[in-house]
């Protein structure tokens, strides 16, 4: 008789790629040819793929798995990443602002976190956001194409938003496929 855990069994696609989220002759971010020309081509080309990656985290997931939280204490959870994103992109165009700045989207502190919860509502607004707000923030950016420029009070460079913006991505992608394990077992690539 196997042994009883609570544990999701480990997801796997087919046995040639056991360990992959997706085969990868399958896989949308990985592109043929050669890579982009130039580094602001490539820093947006790595921010493309991080942010598919964490919807990718999400897909085939109903909005109670969504709303799912880590462990506790924390309140993490993949609608709450989503919600997160939104509400950190919607910050950057704060940075590189000289006005005053946007409200926040979910009201006080970490209640993108806090509030998600396991209605299809929550998640359709969150996708909605996240989508808005990334374009926002693109919009903005790409009026500025010299990554040398800064901005804001601040003088936030270009390039330093970019970048930053690939590091919260990959980050949150890292917590996102630890989230998925536990719901289903399906494993990050």
């Amino acid at each position: 008789m196997g042994r009883m855990s609570d544990q999701p069994a480990r997801w796997t696609q087919a046995n040639v790629y056991p360990d992959m989220w997706a085969d990868p002759d399958d896989d949308p971010r990985n592109s043929e040819g050669v890579s982009p020309d130039g580094e602001l081509a490539t820093l947006q080309d790595f921010l493309t793929n991080y942010r598919m990656t964490l919807r990718m985290k999400c897909e085939g997931l109903d909005a109670e798995q969504l709303a799912r939280r880590s462990v506790p204490p924390s309140t993490m959870s993949l609608l709450g990443l989503l919600r997160h994103l939104a509400e950190v992109e919607r910050d950057w165009r704060n940075w590189i602002s000289d006005g005053e700045p946007l409200p926040k989207l979910y009201g006080e502190r970490d209640a993108d976190f806090h509030e998600a919860v396991g209605e299809q509502a929550q998640v359709d607004a969150a996708y909605a956001d996240l989508a808005r707000e990334q374009a926002a923030t693109d919009a903005a950016l790409a009026e500025h194409p010299d990554l040398g420029e800064r901005l804001g009070k601040d003088g936030f460079a270009v390039r330093e938003l970019l970048v930053h913006r690939i590091e919260e991505y990959a980050r949150h992608c890292g917590q996102a496929d630890l989230l998925r394990e536990c719901i289903d077992g399906r494993v990050g690539q």
